[in-house]
């Protein structure tokens, strides 16, 4: 059984725990999300499929999940990309980040986030158990469309926007 890694604040393993468990009791785990970007500068995003356990029919970045416990945290971003968008890339780490939010079904994301950052301008051929849509919009269109509609956008992508913003500013 795949299992999550749980962390502390430093992202110091603690042991594993069950997927759901750690979204119920709001363990801190170890998780990532995957930022692409085309070679206009538009970031690829995705609507996640209505069926997800949370967060279902809102859009966010290329894909988020969680390395278990036997993977190498960037070699489990890379396997998650082609599984639900269809394609791989080159991935960079950029930064982590810790951030917590709850759910209406009673779910918490309690995660130490890594992010890893991709450039991609091929097919994407995602999983539609996955993913409902998807489509590349340029930085500006993304930040007036979340300002104008936040509800359609995930927790997690509304707190690491920002972050990632700031990170691409000092390493350009």
């Amino acid at each position: 059984m795949n299992r999550l890694i749980l962390v502390d604040e430093n992202d110091v393993p603690l042991g594993t725990v069950e997927k759901m468990e750690a979204h119920e009791k709001a363990l801190l785990h170890r998780a990532f999300s995957v930022f692409i970007f085309n070679s206009k500068g538009e970031m690829l995003l995705q609507q996640r499929a209505i069926n997800k356990y949370h967060s279902g029919g809102l859009w966010t970045n290329a894909c988020c999940s969680h390395p278990y416990s036997e993977q190498d945290t960037l070699a489990a971003a890379g396997k998650r990309l082609q599984e639900e968008m269809g394609f791989t890339t080159t991935l960079t780490r950029a930064f982590e980040f810790v951030y917590k939010a709850n759910f209406d079904n009673g779910l918490t994301e309690h995660e130490y986030d890594h992010v890893f950052i991709g450039e991609y301008d091929g097919p994407v051929l995602p999983d539609e158990s996955e993913v409902e849509n998807f489509c590349y919009m340029g930085m500006n269109a993304l930040k007036e469309a979340m300002e104008l509609h936040p509800q359609k956008y995930t927790a997690w992508f509304k707190i690491a926007l920002p972050k990632l913003e700031n990170y691409l500013a000092s390493n350009s």
